[in-house]
């Protein structure tokens, strides 16, 4: 464990274990680094280095009032990067983590990075508009917001339900499951779960889809009612020249507890 200092002194906690070839995981809103488990594990076992980090406002990783936007985030997964002194890094962003990725991509370029992977990522376009028939209304967006300001602890919980695909009748994940993200999530500062649903949910990533010069895998389920798969994940396999896209048919947006070992082995197949 280590703590990495971004360009505004920001403290960034990071997770970095094993040796081998190094995969940087960038976890999803509203989670911290550790909601990879499955896949720290499975990746460490399969011969990786494996680093995770907690975005600022989440987690261990410092909360600031500010900075809660993509170009920040990008500049955080750069010092992160230049921090452990990393080369030939493959990078593998889940939900928001997606955004890093490709921002990243096309503000610091790929010199450092061997390949990309989109987990249920955000990349493409989220919110709808005349450019973005498939989008998602702002006002859900706006609801969300006022729902945290309501109750955080209340929203956590329902969101859970949604993210990971629970209903009436079928529970994709167990109980620990649906408790240990709730104590993941509100480790996180109200302010920065605010201010990441304006930034996931209204930054437009297309143009930097042509910032994608290396392999790159998009892995999406089609049952996603938190990131729904035609303006995201189908819009960046379209888009990235050279994309491989995987779908799963039916899962929903936390795939990598719903279907941890498909995930793994997907993931070190194409890493590898």
């Amino acid at each position: 464990m280590v703590f990495v200092d971004a360009k505004d002194g920001t403290k960034l906690h990071v997770k970095d274990l094993g040796e081998g070839r190094p995969v940087i995981l960038i976890h999803g809103w509203p989670l911290t680094g550790d909601m990879f488990e499955y896949q720290t594990l499975a990746l460490l076992e399969a011969g990786f280095r494996v680093i995770t980090y907690d975005r600022r406002g989440f987690g261990q990783s410092g909360h600031p009032s500010t900075g809660y936007d993509y170009d920040t985030f990008a500049d955080d997964l750069a010092a992160v990067i230049d921090g452990l002194e990393l080369g030939s890094v493959s990078l593998v962003g889940f939900s928001m983590g997606g955004g890093e990725i490709a921002r990243y991509l096309s503000r610091h370029g790929a010199s450092k990075v061997s390949k990309a992977v989109l987990v249920a990522s955000v990349a493409g376009y989220l919110l709808k508009d005349e450019s973005n028939p498939d989008g998602v209304d702002a006002s859900v967006f706006e609801g969300m917001k006022k729902d945290i300001r309501k109750d955080r602890f209340d929203f956590l919980h329902s969101f859970a339900k949604t993210f990971y695909g629970v209903g009436f009748v079928s529970s994709p994940v167990s109980q620990g499951v649906l408790d240990w993200s709730f104590i993941l999530g509100v480790m996180a500062s109200p302010k920065a779960t605010i201010d990441c649903v304006d930034a996931f949910g209204k930054t437009d990533f297309r143009p930097d889809f042509a910032a994608f010069t290396i392999p790159t895998l998009v892995i999406h389920g089609t049952g996603d009612k938190t990131v729904p798969i035609d303006p995201t994940g189908r819009a960046a396999a379209n888009a990235i020249s050279g994309a491989k896209l995987i779908e799963y048919e039916g899962e929903p947006h936390g795939l990598f507890a719903t279907v941890p070992e498909r995930l793994n082995e997907d993931l070190i197949q194409f890493l590898r």
